[in-house]
């Protein structure tokens, strides 16, 4: 793997750029983004040089798709052309079913592998891009294809210290679901119910509530490709949240009891 092109160096693909340069990688990182973004990188030493699509996909041994959604979506729609057959795609959006089916429906010339690093900020674009950014999280791929270039992203994955798991791309969807997308617009629901109801309650917040706020600091922009590609599962979990909450207004003293337990288990997993 002589040359890696990121395309979409802000956070995620910043923070890919500089874990691969911290694990010892002495190949050529090349960016694909605007050029704030890739002056940003560079400055980083996320990257080496900033290129063209068409440029960055005729070198690339391995190509990082860490746009958002949409813009992956539009990517894969044009890369076809431009690839060069032995080349390694993946991606890092945060939904997987419509990125894996259109990636099956557009890229016949090379080989394309889903996947998604469940590790952010609140802080967007490469200035905030952190080489320890995936240690110890979750990188989830779609597949294990028998490819060299797949094998030895896989043996990146595990130098960056992420913990490597293969779910399809519905199990992605359903799971992320509930374990990322409910969270954050629980966050945001909260938030936005004491903008509303009580803002003076932000006198005597202590560090529950700030705790329990941050992720709505999360840019609704960033989110919006999100929401539309997993609405169904989306939709699911929001109605059992809500009739969650209706349990809990009966009866309080037992959903302590069940969260507190999946708290705990969730804590020593990790």
């Amino acid at each position: 793997m002589k040359t890696v092109g990121i395309v979409g160096v802000g956070l995620i693909g910043g923070s890919f750029g500089l874990a691969l340069r911290k694990a010892g990688y002495s190949g050529t990182i090349l960016g694909v983004s605007s050029r704030r973004s890739l002056d940003e990188a560079l400055e980083r030493g996320a990257i080496d040089r900033g290129a063209t699509l068409e440029d960055a996909a005729a070198a690339s041994d391995l190509l990082f798709l860490s746009q958002p959604i949409s813009g992956i979506l539009k990517t894969l729609r044009v890369l076809d052309a431009l690839v060069r057959p032995e080349t390694l795609v993946t991606d890092a959006g945060s939904t997987k079913r419509a990125i894996v089916e259109e990636a099956a429906r557009s890229l016949r010339r090379c080989v394309f592998l889903g996947g998604h690093p469940m590790a952010g900020k609140e802080l967007r674009g490469a200035a905030a891009a952190d080489a320890d950014l995936f240690r110890g999280r979750p990188w989830i791929l779609t597949s294990t294809p028998d490819h060299p270039v797949a094998a030895e992203l896989r043996k990146w994955i595990g130098l960056f210290g992420a913990r490597e798991i293969i779910l399809d791309a519905a199990q992605h969807d359903r799971l992320a679901a509930w374990s990322s997308h409910l969270p954050q617009l629980a966050s945001t629901a909260l938030a936005s119910l004491l903008h509303d109801r009580a803002p003076d309650a932000a006198t005597v917040a202590g560090p529950g509530l700030i705790d329990s706020t941050r992720l709505a600091m999360s840019s609704f922009d960033l989110w919006r490709d999100i929401l539309e590609t997993n609405q169904t599962e989306i939709a699911a979990a929001l109605d059992a949240y809500i009739e969650k909450l209706r349990a809990l207004k009966a009866d309080f003293e037992t959903e302590f009891d069940k969260g507190s337990a999946f708290a705990r288990s969730l804590r020593e997993r990790r």
